[in-house]
């Protein structure tokens, strides 16, 4: 008996769609990444199985639960001497916005633990060489810990310097902590960091991967972007370390972001996510019983007059914490929704609180760049783009540079800065911590950084949009199916 090859070829199809199917369905997801998992599978049998082994499969939680369940523990301990502190504070205006929206607050804290830090003091950064001169200021003034928990740690010019700054202070005898994304950072190796560690601090890459090309947990990515020194001042928000947050590489020519400096409680919640964040990284696998100690939560006496809540989100929750704070911002807007974010792939949820607030009237904007440095990435963001245009959304192509900055400002009242974009990944596949801010002050600052970014910046109306090419819609359109996994 003889089997042609047609015969051989339909076996093969219907074996890969069985196997496609019952490796996509032995895991809970949604409806959307079932669907563009059982694409990749399916038409693309070796290479597709390939990449769900490190891209589809999802990360265990039990580990990190039970670490952070014990740590945070002793943090609730530490939170609440400074709870006792803050509540004796003088009120402010801020405390204003804060009881108007309090059921903001309120979520923050059911969903996240997010405590309200009070009369914090806020300074924006726009710039990366105005950043990193005041970082480079706050670490050589350090007296007991840094500590640093980055996306990206780059092996270049400002990587360098900023590593060897590190070593200085660990010779010294300030305890010098780092955490790195080994993807996020890739070709910086732990010989890059070998120097820091000679000298008596210590750097591993999140959760203590030891190769890239090796590592099955690969999708889900340490995006955040972390500085503490002396449990005093913080820094969060887009900003990675690297030449090109500074402007120095061609492609992307000047790097527009947004990034915070903190003074005040607010920093005990971006301390407390690197506790936990080392805890689970450096210790693999064993209970730290040291890792909260008071020197890391200094008592603050610290007048400033913004209030916010540190929340952070990843895929050991399935909250989505910082993906409903969006929500629950844009659905509070009653004027205007302002939000800035490089990648624009908006789950269902995201998408409609968008249309509803556009169709309710209120001035909802988004930017994005103008350039890509994700092709797929790229055009599936053009994709949503091109669809909230058409309903009401203005959608503006940053035209200076690339646009890098995560953040959304309504109603000259709440306002945040963060990592995470407003993507399926920052929601559901990386690690991420955004600060919510409630001051007028503030917001409206924010405001006013946005219309200056808009001088700068294109408005793409629905007819533009639909001057695209048939070529470019087809990419688009196909970027979108892939959008859950990308």
């Amino acid at each position: 008996m003889t089997i042609d090859a047609s015969s051989i070829f339909n076996a093969v199809v219907i074996i890969n769609a069985i196997f496609a199917v019952l490796t996509v369905f032995r895991e809970k997801r949604d409806i959307a990444a079932i669907w563009a998992w059982l694409l990749v599978l399916v038409f693309l049998p070796l290479v597709g199985f390939i990449a769900y082994a490190f891209l589809g499969r999802k990360l265990p939680k039990n580990r990190l639960f039970k670490l952070h369940k014990h740590v945070q523990m002793q943090l609730d301990e530490r939170l609440q001497e400074q709870r006792s502190q803050l509540g004796h504070a003088d009120k402010t205006p801020a405390d204003d916005v804060v009881r108007r929206n309090r059921n903001a607050v309120d979520m923050f804290m059911t969903t996240d633990s997010a405590f309200l830090a009070r009369q914090n003091k806020v300074h924006i950064f726009t710039n990366g060489n105005d950043l990193f001169h005041r970082v480079i200021e706050d670490i050589e003034s350090a007296k007991k810990s840094i500590h640093i928990e980055f996306y990206t740690f780059y092996n270049d010019r400002i990587g360098n310097e900023i590593r060897d700054l590190l070593v200085m202070k660990a010779k010294q005898g300030v305890e010098v902590r780092v955490i790195y994304d080994s993807w996020g950072s890739m070709g910086t190796t732990r010989k890059f960091f070998q120097p820091l560690n000679d000298a008596g601090g210590h750097a591993y890459p999140f959760l203590n991967t030891r190769s890239v090309l090796l590592d099955f947990r690969i999708n889900f990515r340490d995006h955040r972007k972390i500085i503490v020194v002396d449990g005093k001042i913080g820094y969060t928000g887009g900003f990675n370390i690297g030449d090109q947050y500074l402007g120095r590489k061609k492609k992307f020519g000047p790097w527009r972001d947004t990034h915070i400096r903190i003074i005040g409680s607010g920093v005990f919640g971006l301390q407390a996510r690197f506790i936990l964040d080392w805890n689970a990284t450096s210790t693999r696998g064993q209970i730290n019983e040291e890792a909260v100690q008071p020197k890391y939560f200094p008592v603050t006496t610290t007048k400033g007059n913004v209030n916010m809540q540190i929340v952070s989100s990843g895929p050991d929750s399935d909250l989505q914490q910082i993906k409903m704070g969006y929500i629950k911002l844009i659905t509070m807007a009653t004027k205007y929704c302002w939000i800035q974010s490089p990648y624009l792939i908006p789950d269902d949820s995201v998408l409609d609180a968008l249309r509803i607030a556009a169709m309710s009237g209120v001035d909802v904007r988004i930017m994005i760049p103008s350039m890509p440095d994700h092709p797929f990435v790229y055009r599936a963001t053009q994709y949503y783009a091109r669809q909230l245009a058409e309903e009401g959304v203005k959608i503006y192509y940053y035209g200076k540079g690339f646009m890098h900055a995560k953040t959304m400002v309504i109603d000259d009242e709440i306002a945040s800065v963060g990592s995470a974009n407003l993507d399926y990944r920052s929601f559901k596949l990386n690690f991420e911590i955004n600060s919510f801010i409630y001051d007028e002050k503030f917001a409206t600052a924010m405001r006013e950084i946005y219309l200056n970014d808009i001088s700068v910046s294109q408005l793409q109306t629905p007819a533009m949009f639909n001057q695209q090419s048939l070529w470019l819609k087809f990419k688009q359109t196909f970027s979108r199916l892939l959008s859950p996994i990308l």
